[in-house]
């Protein structure tokens, strides 16, 4: 598992390009998990740099991608993110203003474990995070079901 080697801290990485959106997340999930540890990124060239100086032992349990980002986008990462040897087994959420069910079913067919349409106001996103954090991921991988989550 990509988070075993971790205490009991939960590290959770983010790209989003808008700013405002990150401050949100990070306030959000401050409450959903006071003692999770967040790296923010504004962009996914950022977040593949960071990730590829990652030791296995030292990978993110979650990582929260936009889809449209300048740069490099939320489903380039993803496709890069499965097919890095190291990367390949890191829960990955496409976190996304975009409900079209071509970005959906797109990001799913290349390995998402959840899509999450961004929800309009905070409490619905610290009720989001609430829940995908106390989700069993791995029951949930090994039954091989995947979830949109609005």
């Amino acid at each position: 598992m990509a988070f075993d080697n971790h205490s009991t801290k939960r590290f959770i990485y983010l790209a989003d390009d808008d700013s405002d959106d990150r401050d949100f997340f990070a306030d959000a999930l401050l409450e959903a998990d006071p003692d999770a540890v967040l790296r923010q990124f504004q962009d996914g060239m950022y977040l593949m740099d960071a990730l590829f100086t990652l030791s296995h032992t030292n990978l993110p349990e979650f990582i929260f991608l936009d889809i449209n980002m300048p740069c490099k986008s939320g489903l380039e990462c993803l496709a890069e993110i499965r097919n890095h040897e190291n990367l390949k087994d890191v829960h990955v959420i496409m976190l996304s203003t975009s409900n079209d069910p071509e970005n959906i079913n797109k990001a799913f067919e290349m390995g998402a474990t959840f899509y999450a349409v961004k929800p309009s106001s905070y409490e619905e996103l610290k009720s989001l995070l609430d829940d995908l954090l106390n989700i069993d991921v791995v029951a949930t991988n090994e039954e091989n079901r995947k979830f949109l989550l609005v």
